[in-house]
């Protein structure tokens, strides 16, 4: 699986007005940085906004999935990170929308 840079590239583009985006390769993809802060995740061919405890309701209600894989020896492996909604990939506005939650999220986090 390669990793999807044009994805990273429109990730980038959106965000701009609130801050530059830089990411570093993880695993077969990619952690994303707004302004210094992991705001999000490229894996499996998606976009995953970070989450926590105070943003998980607002997550659950737009029905966004956690991100969760299977390690080497079959275990289930979640991670406190929301797949992103649809409409952010290809409205500007909502990218900016959830991806400042998950920058919130990531800052919550230091």
């Amino acid at each position: 699986m390669s990793l999807d840079t044009g994805l990273i590239e429109w990730v980038a583009e959106a965000m701009a007005p609130l801050g530059s985006v830089t990411h570093r390769r993880m695993m077969g993809g990619a952690t994303l940085y707004l302004d210094g802060t992991v705001f999000a995740i490229v894996a499996l061919d998606a976009l995953w906004f970070k989450a926590d405890a105070q943003s998980d309701a607002v997550w659950d209600e737009a029905g966004a999935e956690r991100f969760s894989v299977v390690d080497k020896n079959g275990r289930q492996m979640t991670m406190n990170y929301r797949r992103a909604p649809d409409e952010c990939l290809d409205d500007a506005d909502a990218m900016r929308r959830w991806g400042l939650m998950g920058r919130d999220a990531g800052l919550r986090k230091r």
